[in-house]
Protein backbone atom coordinates (compact mmCIF):
# COMPACT_ATOMS: atom_id res chain seq x y z
CA UNK A 1 0.00 0.00 0.00
CA UNK A 2 1.29 3.48 -0.91
CA UNK A 3 0.59 6.54 1.24
CA UNK A 4 1.01 9.89 -0.51
CA UNK A 5 2.11 13.08 1.22
CA UNK A 6 3.47 16.53 0.35
CA UNK A 7 7.10 15.34 0.21
CA UNK A 8 6.36 12.23 -1.85
CA UNK A 9 5.08 8.88 -0.66
CA UNK A 10 5.95 5.85 1.41
CA UNK A 11 5.07 2.20 1.29
CA UNK A 12 3.41 0.06 3.92
CA UNK A 13 4.95 -3.37 3.46
CA UNK A 14 3.51 -6.61 4.80
CA UNK A 15 6.26 -8.70 6.32
CA UNK A 16 7.23 -10.72 9.38
CA UNK A 17 8.93 -9.26 12.42
CA UNK A 18 12.05 -11.33 11.73
CA UNK A 19 12.31 -10.16 8.12
CA UNK A 20 11.52 -6.56 9.08
CA UNK A 21 14.49 -6.47 11.44
CA UNK A 22 16.85 -8.59 9.35
CA UNK A 23 16.80 -6.14 6.43
CA UNK A 24 17.38 -2.81 8.14
CA UNK A 25 19.60 -0.45 6.13
CA UNK A 26 23.17 0.23 7.20
CA UNK A 27 23.35 3.20 9.52
CA UNK A 28 20.13 2.33 11.33
CA UNK A 29 19.49 3.15 14.97
CA UNK A 30 16.69 1.21 16.62
CA UNK A 31 14.54 2.83 19.30
CA UNK A 32 12.33 0.42 21.23
CA UNK A 33 11.04 -0.13 24.75
CA UNK A 34 12.11 -2.63 27.37
CA UNK A 35 9.21 -5.03 26.82
CA UNK A 36 9.53 -5.11 23.04
CA UNK A 37 13.30 -5.42 23.26
CA UNK A 38 12.88 -8.52 25.42
CA UNK A 39 10.82 -10.10 22.62
CA UNK A 40 12.66 -8.93 19.52
CA UNK A 41 15.95 -7.25 20.42
CA UNK A 42 17.89 -10.41 19.59
CA UNK A 43 16.63 -10.19 15.98
CA UNK A 44 18.49 -6.91 15.43
CA UNK A 45 21.96 -7.28 13.96
CA UNK A 46 24.84 -6.71 16.36
CA UNK A 47 26.14 -4.12 13.90
CA UNK A 48 23.08 -1.93 14.53
CA UNK A 49 22.78 0.16 17.68
CA UNK A 50 19.57 -0.09 19.66
CA UNK A 51 18.27 1.71 22.71
CA UNK A 52 15.29 0.77 24.87
CA UNK A 53 13.24 3.36 26.75
CA UNK A 54 11.03 2.41 29.71
CA UNK A 55 7.68 0.97 28.70
CA UNK A 56 4.66 3.26 28.90
CA UNK A 57 3.32 6.71 28.04
CA UNK A 58 5.63 8.46 30.49
CA UNK A 59 8.52 7.81 28.10
CA UNK A 60 6.86 10.11 25.58
CA UNK A 61 8.56 13.13 27.10
CA UNK A 62 11.01 15.88 26.23
CA UNK A 63 13.54 14.47 28.68
CA UNK A 64 13.45 11.05 27.00
CA UNK A 65 13.63 12.75 23.60
CA UNK A 66 16.76 14.64 24.70
CA UNK A 67 18.33 11.42 25.93
CA UNK A 68 17.74 9.76 22.56
CA UNK A 69 19.15 12.75 20.68
CA UNK A 70 22.31 12.60 22.80
CA UNK A 71 22.52 8.85 22.16
CA UNK A 72 22.33 9.35 18.38
CA UNK A 73 25.02 12.01 18.50
CA UNK A 74 27.31 9.92 20.69
CA UNK A 75 26.85 6.91 18.38
CA UNK A 76 27.86 8.98 15.36
CA UNK A 77 24.47 9.17 13.63
CA UNK A 78 24.52 11.57 10.69
CA UNK A 79 22.10 12.95 8.08
CA UNK A 80 22.21 9.66 6.18
CA UNK A 81 21.24 7.59 9.22
CA UNK A 82 17.84 5.97 9.78
CA UNK A 83 15.89 6.01 13.03
CA UNK A 84 13.83 2.84 13.39
CA UNK A 85 10.78 2.87 15.69
CA UNK A 86 10.24 -0.68 16.94
CA UNK A 87 7.26 -0.85 19.26
CA UNK A 88 3.81 0.52 19.95
CA UNK A 89 2.39 4.01 19.68
CA UNK A 90 4.59 5.56 22.36
CA UNK A 91 7.79 4.38 20.70
CA UNK A 92 6.50 5.32 17.25
CA UNK A 93 5.60 8.87 18.29
CA UNK A 94 8.78 9.37 20.31
CA UNK A 95 11.24 7.89 17.82
CA UNK A 96 9.46 9.59 14.93
CA UNK A 97 9.82 12.94 16.66
CA UNK A 98 13.49 12.28 17.36
CA UNK A 99 13.95 11.45 13.68
CA UNK A 100 12.14 14.66 12.70
CA UNK A 101 14.41 16.96 14.70
CA UNK A 102 17.80 15.20 14.72
CA UNK A 103 19.99 17.16 12.27
CA UNK A 104 16.74 18.79 11.09
CA UNK A 105 15.28 15.50 10.01
CA UNK A 106 16.54 12.03 9.09
CA UNK A 107 14.93 9.01 7.48
CA UNK A 108 12.64 6.99 9.76
CA UNK A 109 11.15 3.50 9.54
CA UNK A 110 8.13 2.49 11.58
CA UNK A 111 7.83 -1.15 12.68
CA UNK A 112 4.65 -1.14 14.79
CA UNK A 113 4.24 -4.10 17.13
CA UNK A 114 0.81 -3.37 18.65
CA UNK A 115 -2.63 -3.38 17.08
CA UNK A 116 -3.13 0.28 17.96
CA UNK A 117 0.11 1.32 16.30
CA UNK A 118 -0.53 -0.80 13.21
CA UNK A 119 -4.00 0.59 12.49
CA UNK A 120 -3.36 4.17 13.51
CA UNK A 121 -0.27 5.85 14.94
CA UNK A 122 2.38 4.43 12.58
CA UNK A 123 0.57 5.89 9.54
CA UNK A 124 0.12 9.57 8.78
CA UNK A 125 3.34 11.20 9.94
CA UNK A 126 2.16 12.82 13.17
CA UNK A 127 4.94 12.45 15.73
CA UNK A 128 5.56 14.08 19.07
CA UNK A 129 5.76 13.96 22.83
CA UNK A 130 3.60 14.96 25.77
CA UNK A 131 4.14 18.00 27.96
CA UNK A 132 3.19 18.24 31.65
CA UNK A 133 0.25 20.43 30.60
CA UNK A 134 -1.14 18.08 27.95
CA UNK A 135 -0.80 15.22 25.49
CA UNK A 136 1.01 15.60 22.15
CA UNK A 137 1.59 19.33 22.64
CA UNK A 138 5.11 19.17 21.16
CA UNK A 139 5.39 17.51 17.79
CA UNK A 140 5.77 17.64 14.06
CA UNK A 141 4.48 16.23 10.81
CA UNK A 142 7.25 13.87 9.70
CA UNK A 143 6.19 11.01 7.41
CA UNK A 144 8.15 7.77 7.73
CA UNK A 145 10.22 6.51 4.82
CA UNK A 146 8.37 3.22 5.12
CA UNK A 147 6.16 1.22 7.46
CA UNK A 148 6.90 -2.46 7.93
CA UNK A 149 3.71 -4.19 8.98
CA UNK A 150 4.42 -7.45 10.79
CA UNK A 151 1.08 -8.94 11.81
CA UNK A 152 2.85 -11.81 13.58
CA UNK A 153 4.13 -9.39 16.21
CA UNK A 154 0.58 -9.18 17.56
CA UNK A 155 0.89 -12.74 18.83
CA UNK A 156 2.80 -11.46 21.86
CA UNK A 157 0.07 -9.00 22.90
CA UNK A 158 -1.84 -9.71 26.08
CA UNK A 159 -5.63 -9.42 26.14
CA UNK A 160 -5.65 -5.89 27.50
CA UNK A 161 -3.29 -4.60 24.81
CA UNK A 162 -5.37 -6.20 22.07
CA UNK A 163 -8.53 -4.53 23.40
CA UNK A 164 -6.57 -1.29 23.65
CA UNK A 165 -5.98 -1.44 19.90
CA UNK A 166 -9.59 -2.34 19.23
CA UNK A 167 -10.60 1.09 20.53
CA UNK A 168 -8.97 2.65 17.46
CA UNK A 169 -10.29 -0.08 15.14
CA UNK A 170 -13.87 0.68 16.20
CA UNK A 171 -13.17 4.37 15.65
CA UNK A 172 -12.63 3.84 11.93
CA UNK A 173 -15.95 2.05 11.58
CA UNK A 174 -17.72 4.80 13.50
CA UNK A 175 -16.27 7.75 11.58
CA UNK A 176 -15.97 6.38 8.03
CA UNK A 177 -17.16 2.83 7.41
CA UNK A 178 -20.58 1.69 8.63
CA UNK A 179 -20.02 -1.73 7.04
CA UNK A 180 -16.93 -2.21 9.21
CA UNK A 181 -18.87 -1.11 12.28
CA UNK A 182 -21.73 -3.47 11.49
CA UNK A 183 -19.33 -6.38 10.91
CA UNK A 184 -17.53 -5.81 14.21
CA UNK A 185 -20.82 -5.27 16.02
CA UNK A 186 -22.17 -8.58 14.73
CA UNK A 187 -19.01 -10.61 15.42
CA UNK A 188 -16.32 -8.90 17.56
CA UNK A 189 -12.73 -9.30 16.40
CA UNK A 190 -10.52 -11.71 18.35
CA UNK A 191 -6.69 -12.07 18.36
CA UNK A 192 -6.71 -15.30 16.28
CA UNK A 193 -9.50 -14.11 13.96
CA UNK A 194 -8.95 -14.80 10.25
CA UNK A 195 -10.30 -11.31 9.54
CA UNK A 196 -7.53 -9.58 11.47
CA UNK A 197 -5.30 -8.78 8.48
CA UNK A 198 -8.15 -7.50 6.34
CA UNK A 199 -9.49 -5.33 9.17
CA UNK A 200 -6.05 -3.82 9.81
CA UNK A 201 -5.62 -3.12 6.10
CA UNK A 202 -9.04 -1.46 5.94
CA UNK A 203 -8.23 0.83 8.85
CA UNK A 204 -4.95 1.82 7.21
CA UNK A 205 -6.72 2.51 3.91
CA UNK A 206 -9.19 4.79 5.65
CA UNK A 207 -6.49 6.70 7.52
CA UNK A 208 -4.33 7.05 4.40
CA UNK A 209 -7.32 8.47 2.54
CA UNK A 210 -7.94 11.13 5.17
CA UNK A 211 -4.25 12.02 5.51
CA UNK A 212 -3.94 12.48 1.74
CA UNK A 213 -6.91 14.86 1.82
CA UNK A 214 -5.69 16.97 4.76
CA UNK A 215 -2.10 16.16 5.68
CA UNK A 216 -1.47 19.18 7.89
CA UNK A 217 -4.94 19.54 9.45
CA UNK A 218 -5.76 22.75 7.59
CA UNK A 219 -9.28 21.95 6.33
CA UNK A 220 -10.74 20.12 9.32
CA UNK A 221 -11.03 16.83 7.43
CA UNK A 222 -8.19 15.13 9.29
CA UNK A 223 -9.78 16.16 12.58
CA UNK A 224 -12.37 13.38 12.16
CA UNK A 225 -9.59 10.96 13.12
CA UNK A 226 -9.78 12.57 16.56
CA UNK A 227 -13.28 11.35 17.36
CA UNK A 228 -13.15 10.44 21.04
CA UNK A 229 -9.71 11.97 21.44
CA UNK A 230 -10.61 15.35 22.95
CA UNK A 231 -12.13 13.60 25.95
CA UNK A 232 -9.77 10.63 25.70
CA UNK A 233 -6.62 12.73 25.86
CA UNK A 234 -8.08 14.61 28.82
CA UNK A 235 -8.69 11.29 30.60
CA UNK A 236 -5.07 10.26 29.97
CA UNK A 237 -3.82 13.58 31.31
CA UNK A 238 -5.99 13.58 34.43
CA UNK A 239 -5.12 9.96 35.27
CA UNK A 240 -1.40 10.60 34.92
CA UNK A 241 -0.45 8.80 31.67
CA UNK A 242 -0.09 5.30 32.95
CA UNK A 243 -3.02 3.59 34.59
CA UNK A 244 -5.32 4.08 31.57
CA UNK A 245 -4.15 2.90 28.16
CA UNK A 246 -4.67 5.15 25.14
CA UNK A 247 -7.27 2.93 23.48
CA UNK A 248 -9.19 2.56 26.73
CA UNK A 249 -9.31 6.33 27.15
CA UNK A 250 -10.38 6.82 23.53
CA UNK A 251 -13.14 4.21 23.88
CA UNK A 252 -14.51 6.10 26.88
CA UNK A 253 -14.07 9.36 24.97
CA UNK A 254 -16.08 8.07 22.01
CA UNK A 255 -19.01 7.19 24.27
CA UNK A 256 -18.94 10.59 25.98
CA UNK A 257 -18.53 12.51 22.72
CA UNK A 258 -21.30 10.50 21.10
CA UNK A 259 -23.63 11.49 23.94
CA UNK A 260 -22.47 15.09 23.56
CA UNK A 261 -23.35 14.89 19.86
CA UNK A 262 -26.79 13.46 20.63
CA UNK A 263 -27.44 16.21 23.18
CA UNK A 264 -26.48 18.83 20.59
CA UNK A 265 -28.75 17.31 17.95
CA UNK A 266 -25.78 16.44 15.71
CA UNK A 267 -25.50 12.69 16.29
CA UNK A 268 -28.33 10.28 15.51
CA UNK A 269 -30.22 9.38 18.67
CA UNK A 270 -29.39 5.91 19.96
CA UNK A 271 -25.81 5.90 18.66
CA UNK A 272 -24.35 6.14 22.16
CA UNK A 273 -26.25 3.05 23.22
CA UNK A 274 -24.87 1.10 20.25
CA UNK A 275 -21.31 2.10 21.07
CA UNK A 276 -21.70 1.28 24.76
CA UNK A 277 -23.10 -2.13 23.91
CA UNK A 278 -20.24 -2.87 21.52
CA UNK A 279 -17.58 -1.84 24.02
CA UNK A 280 -19.25 -3.75 26.83
CA UNK A 281 -18.84 -6.90 24.74
CA UNK A 282 -15.09 -6.22 24.80
CA UNK A 283 -15.17 -5.56 28.55
CA UNK A 284 -13.71 -2.11 27.97
CA UNK A 285 -13.98 0.12 31.05
CA UNK A 286 -17.13 2.22 31.38
CA UNK A 287 -16.57 5.98 30.99
CA UNK A 288 -18.02 6.55 34.46
CA UNK A 289 -14.70 5.23 35.81
CA UNK A 290 -12.94 8.32 34.48
CA UNK A 291 -15.57 11.07 34.12
CA UNK A 292 -16.10 11.99 37.77
CA UNK A 293 -13.49 14.78 37.93
CA UNK A 294 -15.36 17.05 35.55
CA UNK A 295 -13.43 20.23 36.36
CA UNK A 296 -10.04 18.63 35.68
CA UNK A 297 -11.24 17.01 32.46
CA UNK A 298 -12.69 20.25 31.08
CA UNK A 299 -9.51 22.11 32.03
CA UNK A 300 -7.45 19.55 30.09
CA UNK A 301 -9.78 19.82 27.09
CA UNK A 302 -9.15 23.55 26.87
CA UNK A 303 -5.55 22.70 25.89
CA UNK A 304 -6.65 20.34 23.11
CA UNK A 305 -5.06 21.25 19.77
CA UNK A 306 -8.49 21.69 18.13
CA UNK A 307 -9.48 24.33 20.70
CA UNK A 308 -9.35 27.88 19.41
CA UNK A 309 -9.57 31.14 21.30
CA UNK A 310 -10.68 29.35 24.45
CA UNK A 311 -13.54 27.67 22.59
CA UNK A 312 -13.88 23.87 22.64
CA UNK A 313 -14.06 21.84 19.44
CA UNK A 314 -14.98 18.19 18.92
CA UNK A 315 -15.06 15.72 16.06
CA UNK A 316 -18.59 14.41 16.39
CA UNK A 317 -20.55 11.71 14.59
CA UNK A 318 -23.54 12.74 12.52
CA UNK A 319 -24.38 9.04 12.20
CA UNK A 320 -22.44 5.79 12.27
CA UNK A 321 -19.94 6.07 9.40
CA UNK A 322 -20.00 9.88 9.21
CA UNK A 323 -18.14 12.47 11.30
CA UNK A 324 -17.36 16.17 11.19
CA UNK A 325 -15.53 18.82 13.19
CA UNK A 326 -17.80 20.99 15.35
CA UNK A 327 -16.34 24.22 16.72
CA UNK A 328 -17.63 26.49 19.44
CA UNK A 329 -19.07 23.78 21.70
CA UNK A 330 -20.28 25.27 24.98
CA UNK A 331 -18.49 24.09 28.10
CA UNK A 332 -21.85 23.61 29.79
CA UNK A 333 -22.82 21.03 27.17
CA UNK A 334 -19.56 19.15 27.70
CA UNK A 335 -20.13 19.14 31.45
CA UNK A 336 -23.65 17.82 30.95
CA UNK A 337 -22.39 14.86 28.93
CA UNK A 338 -19.66 14.07 31.45
CA UNK A 339 -22.00 14.29 34.41
CA UNK A 340 -24.62 12.09 32.71
CA UNK A 341 -22.10 9.23 32.51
Amino acid sequence: MIVKHSRGSYEIKATTIADALASLPAGSFVVTDTRVQAHYGHLVSNSISQKAVPEGEQSKSLSQCAELLDWLASEGADRHSTVVALGGGVVGDLAGFVGAIYMRGVRTIQIPTTLLAQVDSSVGGKVGVDLPSGKNLAGSFWPPSEVRLAIDSLQTLDERQFKNGMGEVWKYGLIMDKNLFDELFKVPLAPQDKRLTSVINRCIELKAQVVAEDEFETTGRRAILNFGHTVGHAIEHVTGYGSVLHGEAIAAGMIIESLLGENLGITTQGTTGQIRHAFAELNLPEPSMYSRDVDSLVSAMRRDKKAQGGSLAFSLLTEVGQCKLIKGVAESDVRKALEAL
